[in-house]
């Protein structure tokens, strides 16, 4: 038997999520079990107790997408990996447990310069900010990168992958203790997010910023188009504000820019060389300690909820993590 956090109905709260024994399962040919050792919480995790993400698994179901961990035992089949290697799990469900079973596409090696909470954290954020800047982006040394709700976890990442890559970092966030953090974690400057439109016009001398990370929406958006650059990127992350915005077309057209849609993990669902290849990327950066995950805060397999809750607060820089 093994410990999980598991989803029994789809509610608003999350009265419905239980921490219960689970009875193991045997193994198929082609899979691991890997002991956990951490996971982490993102906001979709939030919305399928919900079920308003696009993933919408039937409960009862096993809470979380990612996780990292030690493989206890390989199925006949596997060759690519052995018993105590140390794994990053990326799937839809099942990480909030002491144990998961995964096949191998679902697994690979941990860099060894992260620790357990960081490789549990980054997946999903720095490929989302991997896949934004330089995909969809076309980041270039020497531009000037905006980036919404910058202390969150796809935001930090996107503000730490922007320094790697030479930009001038302009992070916003609606928290003075937020935006304190950030300036101590290498944001160029930062703004609160409400006020930013003048002032990224003049710290950019009237140019406007030549990409926008947005995974905030609403009146965050509605502003960015008035301090976008020529030629700027307007890359859409989400909608973490709950509105979402709309665009009269003419904007675009007159002050030519783009407005580009990211969603990591299908990218790479659609062209899986291109997808190999980003991850690829983003562990060998790890691996090269160019990348800084920053936690905020772990709790344990019991406390579930409360880890939840407090991202649903927003009250988390970077991310949270579950460690059974």
């Amino acid at each position: 038997m093994y410990k999980a956090a598991v989803v029994n109905s789809l509610t608003n709260d999350l009265n419905s999520l239980e921490i219960i024994e689970l009875k193991r399962e045997i193994l198929k040919p082609n899979e691991v079990r890997v002991r956990i050792k951490a996971a982490s919480v993102n906001f979709p995790d939030l919305l399928m107790t919900q079920g308003l993400y696009q993933y919408k698994p039937e409960p009862p179901f096993t809470l979380g997408m990612e996780s990292s961990g030690l493989i206890v035992e390989v199925g006949n089949n596997v060759d690519s990996f052995a018993i105590d290697d140390e794994v990053i799990i990326s799937g839809k469900t099942g990480s909030f447990a002491e144990e998961i079973i995964a096949t191998e596409d679902l697994i690979r090696v941990k860099p060894k310069s992260l620790n357990w909470e960081q490789a549990a954290s980054f997946t999903v954020a720095y490929l989302t900010a991997y896949v934004a800047l330089v995909c969809k982006g076309n980041i270039k040394d020497g531009e000037t990168l905006l980036v919404h709700g910058a202390a969150g976890g796809v935001g930090l990442a996107a503000v730490d992958l922007g320094r790697y890559f030479g930009t001038n970092v302009i992070a916003t966030s609606a928290s003075p203790k937020k935006r304190e953090f950030l300036s101590s974690y290498g944001a160029h400057h930062v703004l609160p997010d409400n006020e930013f439109r003048d002032k990224v016009k003049e710290l950019t001398s009237g140019n406007g910023a030549d990409i926008i990370y947005d995974p905030v929406g609403g009146d965050v958006f509605d502003e960015s188009v008035r301090c976008i650059g020529w030629n700027g990127r307007l890359l859409i992350i989400g909608f973490t504000s709950g509105r979402i915005p709309s665009i009269n077309v003419n904007m675009p057209l007159i002050k030519g820019f783009s407005v580009v849609g990211v969603r990591g993990g299908e990218y790479g669902r659609r062209d899986p060389v291109k997808g190999q290849q980003n991850m690829d990327a983003i562990d060998q950066l790890a691996s090269s300690n160019k990348l800084n995950p920053h936690i905020h805060n772990s709790y344990s397999l019991e406390n579930t909820v409360d880890a939840i809750n407090e991202l649903k607060n927003r009250t988390v820089i970077g991310k949270v993590c579950i460690v059974p």
